[in-house]
């Protein structure tokens, strides 16, 4: 009895600590999103487009202490807590969204990039700056020491002959059971050693399949040069062995880098490829590739990223930004990386409705200053089409088609009609399941190949710790 009645008198003390509690909790100015930003419309007059789902669920502590005397500052100071932004469609209106840590202000992605500058001023500081950079990136990337090759052979589909070139659709493993697939453009005749484009696309549909790739690499081919696209993972046929959803994990960049690791060594081991004019040229997400192939691989003599370069965008799916890349020695951005295939040939193609609308003005002259170490600040270009988009259409390939004829030494009267246009009505356009390596209904997929996005984690643990045993 006497236990009872001291846990009475505790709890009649205790009382005033639990009621004081609960006070203080009760008082957080705690609001619901949606009742705050109303009161923000309403205050400040302005409009913000949000839907249900954005708001639902989701509260503000000590909101009412977050006002301030203007708009701006009001939204960021009730959003950041629920890792939301605005972004601003008009003069009095806002559309809300999810905080973006991929995306930053013009002016906070130069001032980065100044910063980043300030580590160098010739080409031995330069070089040394690259000398970390590049096994950090390895590093970043899990890829240090690189993964065993399975000891296989590519699986090559019989070939399909145009009018100047031929097809074959590869699939390559790239560690035991991982396949990417893609397709190899030739010329259909041909002497000697020729060069390779790697032709990574981005997020857009159909992705290699599309029409636009079809065209680019065919007309590369008919040029005198090989290509070959390939899908990215958890797309195309890699969608055999996982799901789409798969793509948005960081192990995405990995695969993606690892597999053009592997593309390269089986390219370089043709007989017909001349080591000496290997390229690469993606869209987008592709484009984000590119630059990082270009910097941590310098097998690759050429590139020409497209639509995605930028200061202040570093790629906002996990295939471009999931591995901490850009926090390599102290922080780097998609600007200095494409800085590191210096002084080799360096295309980039930039448009005024994206990210990359601001190229000419600050980002090219820092790159044209880090070639200019070199004294070849004319080996990087910058064909800025300010009135187009976010694509990879006719004026884009164009650029690509003469970047690639000037500096791989090909005739590029080979895809031009009788007025000197870039006339690619030359090209068979393919269906689909023509692409495929694993057939219509995924019928060849080898039996030893690994399904399923844990069985892929499992299987990359296993080759590091095989090269690594101390991961």
């Amino acid at each position: 009895m006497r236990r009872y009645k001291v846990y009475a008198l505790l709890s009649f003390m205790l009382l005033p600590l639990m009621i004081w509690a609960q006070q203080d909790t009760d008082h957080d100015y705690r609001r619901s999103l949606k009742d705050v930003l109303d009161e923000i419309q309403t205050r400040y007059h302005v409009k913000i487009k949000y839907t249900d789902d954005q708001v639902k669920d989701k509260y503000v502590n000590y909101a009412d202490w977050r006002f301030r005397n203007t708009v701006d500052e009001t939204l960021a100071n009730v959003l950041a807590p629920v890792d939301m932004k605005v972004n601003k469609t008009g003069p009095s209106s806002y559309k809300l969204k999810d905080y973006e840590y991929n995306v930053w202000s013009v002016e906070d992605g130069w001032a980065k990039l100044d910063s980043i500058a300030k580590l160098y001023h010739d080409v031995n500081s330069w070089e040394q700056r690259k000398a970390i950079l590049r096994p950090a990136l390895y590093k970043a990337l899990d890829l240090s020491p690189l993964p065993s090759k399975p000891d296989s052979k590519p699986i090559i589909t019989p070939k399909r002959i145009y009018n100047g070139y031929t097809v074959e659709n590869i699939a390559i493993e790239i560690l035991p059971g991982l396949y990417i697939n893609g397709s190899l453009y030739k010329p259909l005749h041909f002497k000697g050693k020729i060069p390779v484009m790697l032709s990574p696309d981005g997020h857009w549909d159909k992705q290699r399949y599309r029409t636009d790739c079809q065209l680019r690499c065919a007309s590369l081919a008919r040029m005198g040069c090989m290509a070959y696209s390939y899908d990215l993972f958890a797309w195309g046929e890699s969608l055999l062995q996982f799901k789409s959803e798969d793509h948005r994990t960081s192990i995405a960049q990995v695969v993606q880098t690892l597999g053009a690791i592997r593309i390269i060594d089986y390219l370089l081991s043709l007989k017909e490829t001349d080591p000496a004019r290997l390229g690469i040229s993606g869209g987008s997400g592709g484009g984000s590739h590119t630059v990082l192939m270009a910097a941590i691989d310098p097998r690759i003599k050429l590139s020409a990223p497209v639509v995605s370069v930028s200061s202040y965008f570093y790629g906002g799916c996990p295939c471009e930004s999931g591995m901490p890349i850009h926090m390599c020695d102290g922080g780097t951005d998609n600007v200095e990386l494409a800085a590191m295939a210096a002084p080799n040939p360096q295309l980039l193609i930039t448009d005024g409705k994206d990210w990359t609308a601001h190229m000419p003005e600050h980002d090219f002259p820092y790159l044209q200053k880090i070639y200019g170490y070199y004294g070849k600040s004319n080996l990087v270009e910058n064909v800025h089409l300010p009135n187009e988009g976010h694509d990879y259409g006719p004026s884009k390939r164009n650029a690509l088609y003469k970047f690639v004829a000037k500096n791989f030494k090909l005739d590029i009267h080979k895809i031009e009609d009788k007025s000197g246009n870039i006339d690619e009505s030359e090209v068979t356009i393919e269906k689909e399941p023509l692409m495929y390596v694993f057939g219509d209904h995924g019928q060849y997929l080898p039996k030893d190949a690994i399904k399923g996005y844990a069985k892929l984690l499992a299987v990359f643990a296993t080759a590091t710790r095989e090269k690594n045993p101390a991961y």
